[in-house]
């Protein structure tokens, strides 16, 4: 298999596409749970970040494959998330809907990231009025989770916009990501900076943390080394030193790179990536593990799928950026691995979660907040510096 093959990149996606091809919920947005086989097993809830993340995939798609449908599918994301998941009189997003109502109206930065980032996509397939709705959603971050002082977001307000105490990395990942997306979409400079400001703060780190970037932080932005510390079911708070997550700041880093050329993005992202192969590689089983404490000690030796496809991506921006031949066989090792068992090979997609061993915990491939935006956003991030053939 020829994991190098732009061709190959674009058939995969085109294939995990097509597993979601039942996604569309005439009544309102799009159904976000789906067994191995594609059975739809929750027809109810909408999660904010699924159906975000659902915009990016088909909006991305239409980019990449031209195919009326997806525009179609773009649209009626959108619409879904303008009028259901928004608040009008609040300029909040609900975090979850159940049968068209809110469930939870909880604010988080982490699922207003997602909105910056369809909204982006969504004006770069011609949807013009999302230009606006990037800059309204940006505003709704700075006056309620913009911490100034700190250079950085809050994480968590209640729908009346109350801030809770809890500060985490995840949220103003994200949140980078959405800016360089907000940038490439408007190139209006205003993103960009945030975006700089954000990845420079957050990946600075600390001797103490040997330069790794921690998951959760207290007020004053010192580490909390004890939050979730035994709890390894919150997808989005996860404890200790992510292996993904340092090679998605990698990632990010090197985005910027292009648009701002700077050092010490290379320098970081280097740094970052380095470790997380060195600590998340798994010798005995293969893949990258889910997690380890700040010296490199196992934690959670799961295999998550966003995980390694996040750490490919990576790994690719790093072998183009400096023609090292060594990063490139991550990538292939990545895949191989990936490729072997991650992708379901009879129904399409990935599988989400693996034990340390590369078993299946359940036949659950696709619950909210997956959607496989990573494995495809991956894909088309190699697409980047892969040569036409």
């Amino acid at each position: 298999m020829n994991f190098h093959s732009r061709s190959f990149l674009l058939a995969h996606v085109q294939r995990t596409l097509n597993f979601y091809d039942q996604s569309v919920d005439s009544k309102g947005g799009f159904y976000q749970f789906y067994k191995d086989d594609g059975t739809v097993y929750d027809p109810h809830t909408r999660h904010l970040v699924s159906s975000t993340r659902f915009i990016y995939n088909y909006a991305m798609a239409y980019i990449n494959f031209g195919t009326a449908d997806y525009l179609q599918r773009t649209r009626h994301g959108i619409e879904h998330l303008r009028k259901v998941h928004r608040n009008p009189q609040t300029g909040g997003y609900a975090w979850v809907i159940y049968d068209g109502e809110v469930s939870d109206d909880t604010n988080h930065c982490y699922g207003l990231a997602f909105v910056v980032l369809a909204y982006a996509c969504a004006l770069r397939v011609g949807i013009e009025e999302a230009r606006e709705w990037i800059r309204e959603t940006y505003n709704v971050m700075e006056e309620h989770f913009w911490l100034k002082d700190k250079g950085l977001y809050a994480s968590e307000a209640t729908g009346d916009w109350k801030l809770n105490d809890y500060r985490g990395q995840n949220d103003n990942m994200h949140s980078c990501e959405a800016m360089l997306a907000a940038y490439e979409a408007t190139k209006d400079a205003l993103y960009l900076e945030r975006a700089k400001t954000l990845a420079e703060n957050m990946t600075a780190s600390s001797k103490e943390l040997h330069y790794q970037v921690f998951e959760h932080f207290n007020l004053d932005w010192t580490p909390n080394f004890e939050y979730n510390k035994d709890v390894r079911t919150n997808i989005f708070r996860p404890w200790g030193i992510q292996t993904g997550h340092q090679a998605e700041w990698a990632k990010l880093l090197l985005i910027l790179d292009r648009h701002d050329p700077q050092p010490w993005h290379v320098e970081r992202a280097v740094r970052l990536f380095d470790r997380a192969m060195k600590y998340g590689w798994d010798e005995i089983n293969g893949g990258l593990v889910y997690g380890y404490d700040t010296e490199g000690n196992l934690y959670d030796g799961d295999k998550y799928f966003w995980v390694q496809a996040e750490s490919f991506a990576t790994a690719a921006l790093l072998a183009d950026k400096l023609k090292d031949d060594k990063y490139w066989q991550w990538y292939d090792k990545i895949w191989q691995y990936s490729w072997k068992y991650f992708v379901d090979h009879k129904y399409g997609a990935w599988y989400r979660i693996l034990t340390r061993t590369n078993e299946k915990y359940s036949d659950e491939k696709s619950p909210a907040g997956k959607t496989d935006y990573h494995t495809m956003g991956a894909c088309y991030e190699v697409l980047n510096v892969i040569d036409k053939e």
